[in-house]
């Protein structure tokens, strides 16, 4: 028999003490697909030392209502389950890792 491992709940992902970031996007949305390549880049900089998660706004309304998501893209950095940095609009990958870095 396979042993498959539980899909973790966003709650469960967020909590962790190495940042993850979560991008609210929606798949309309033209800056939303300009952060998509930017989010890579930040991934290949920062491996293991941040999550990135993305969630559609369209998919999940209930989480992007607890976070009161009023546009797209809207980047949230946690860490231990605490918002340390909010911002909605694009924003470059050299900007984003000095963000997490300084609050990190």
């Amino acid at each position: 028999m396979e042993k498959t491992e539980k899909k973790k709940t966003f709650s469960e992902i967020i909590v962790s003490d190495k940042p993850v970031l979560v991008d609210f996007f929606a798949e309309w949305c033209g800056p939303c697909k300009i952060m998509k390549p930017v989010l890579e880049e930040l991934k290949t900089k920062m491996g293991d030392a941040i999550t990135i998660l993305k969630v559609d706004v369209d998919k999940s309304p209930e989480v992007s209502n607890v976070y009161n998501i009023q546009g797209v893209p809207t980047l949230i950095l946690f860490k231990n389950g605490e918002i340390i940095w909010r911002q909605a609009g694009v924003i470059s990958a050299l900007q984003l890792e000095n963000i997490i870095s300084k609050r990190t």
